[in-house]
């Protein structure tokens, strides 16, 4: 068993992780002549957010003239996964000081050690894709071969500016979690050894109770202590490590659009929640925002080969903010009723739902097979050959008005 002492310790280094619910995990500050005062971004356990409120939207204005991404933080799916991981490690650590059981200790600690290493690779791999994978096409700034990507810990010059990345107090409680529990751990295991190596857990050589009874499950010592056989210390820690996995590795989805913050990524126009916009998950679990369904299917003309995607994503002319996986969509294109970029595309999750516009706007029934001969023929590089249509009215504003015809471009039907 463990001593009183060490299992009120980790009861309490379990309990202060809890702190990194409301303490900041890690902070990136940048220095620059231009910016005397300095810019800074926190990274909290589920947000990115600016030290200033302004400082944020900064360093996305920065990142766009030398082609980096927008850091948007609804999409990045950690930001989602980090609070119950952590919650998950505070049960565990809080039932290990309740059971004091050495060997869950031990366990408990080399999970803790396993999360910490792998949230900062994810880490590090993030500020690698944000630093490296440029937009070298639409970059003002461009400087062959440079990267951009900030220290994982420590400072760095990029550019004119000085970039320092650091823990931030969460983070720093979390580094001191792990120094203790590993030091309990250290401690528990010489103790176990100068008892002569035997387990001290209640248990014999053999799994047993001392008098050699087998002890298939937790059983109440005389002493009142809680007896655990050993295939207890693997079920913890199995189940810890799938719950974690599970979490980690759950397919990211879509997220809801901001509107005016969220910037399409073909052609850097605002997004607005209007029933137009689309998403791309990437397979590193980014999410890639477009201001309408041509732009995402231009945007997977162009460059769709060289990003690996996961998945794409449209949304519900009917019911803004609903998603629909883009080949499962029912779509209307032509229709008098404008779309962001001036095709006339719309989709729908329900065939019912497009056949009643189609009657009321006029259009075509298209597939997303449909969709994409569109776009390609109106489009041929992907990108549209005027300006920006202007966002569209919504399809209530259009009902019952006197345009049944199809109108704006020529669209081949669904046969």
């Amino acid at each position: 068993m463990m001593t009183k002492a060490s299992r009120w310790l980790l009861a309490a280094a379990a309990l202060a992780l809890a702190l990194t619910y409301v303490l900041p995990l890690w902070t990136i500050d940048l220095e620059a002549p231009q910016y005397p005062e300095g810019l800074g971004m926190v990274i909290r356990i589920d947000a990115i957010e600016g030290q200033e409120p302004h400082h944020l939207g900064n360093i996305n204005n920065l990142n766009h003239y030398i082609g980096m991404k927008r850091i948007v933080p609804e999409s990045i799916p950690e930001l989602k996964i980090m609070p119950g991981v952590v919650g998950l490690l505070i049960l565990l650590g809080l039932g290990t000081a309740v059971l004091g059981r050495r060997r869950l200790l031990y366990a408990w600690t080399a999970l803790f050690l396993l999360t910490s290493v792998v949230g900062l690779a994810d880490f590090y791999k993030w500020e690698y894709d944000y630093g490296h994978d440029l937009d070298d096409e639409n970059a003002i700034i461009k400087i062959p071969g440079m990267s951009y990507q900030p220290p994982l810990i420590g400072s760095k010059q990029i550019l004119n500016f000085r970039a320092h990345s650091w823990p931030g107090s969460g983070g720093w409680i979390a580094i001191a979690v792990g120094a203790l529990a590993s030091g309990l751990t250290v401690y528990e295991f010489r103790r176990r050894q100068e008892d002569g190596g035997g387990d001290r857990d209640g248990l014999n050589s053999k799994g047993g109770d001392p008098d050699g009874r087998s002890s298939p499950t937790l059983v109440d010592r005389a002493d009142g202590s809680v007896g655990s056989p050993p295939r207890a210390v693997a079920i913890i820690a199995t189940v810890g490590a799938l719950a974690t996995n599970a979490a980690a590795c759950s397919p990211p989805g879509p997220r809801a659009l901001v509107a005016g913050v969220d910037a399409c990524e073909s052609c850097l126009m605002p997004v607005a929640n209007d029933g137009h916009g689309a998403e791309v998950v990437t397979e590193t679990g980014r999410i890639l925002t477009f201001d309408s369904i041509e732009c995402l299917v231009g945007w997977l003309q162009r460059e769709g080969d060289g990003t690996p995607v996961r998945s794409a994503w449209v949304t519900d002319l009917e019911e803004p903010g609903s998603w629909i996986v883009a080949d499962e969509a029912y779509y209307l294109g032509g229709a008098t009723l404008p779309s962001p970029m001036g095709l006339g595309l719309h989709a729908f999750a329900r065939e019912e739902d497009r056949d009643r516009a189609r009657s009321e706007v006029g259009g075509s029934a298209l597939d997303w097979m449909g969709v994409k001969g569109a776009v390609a023929e109106a489009w041929p590089d992907g990108r549209p050959r005027r300006g920006h249509g202007g966002h569209s009215e919504t399809l209530g504003a259009r009902r019952g008005t006197d345009h049944p015809g199809s109108g704006g471009s020529s669209i081949a039907p669904v046969s």
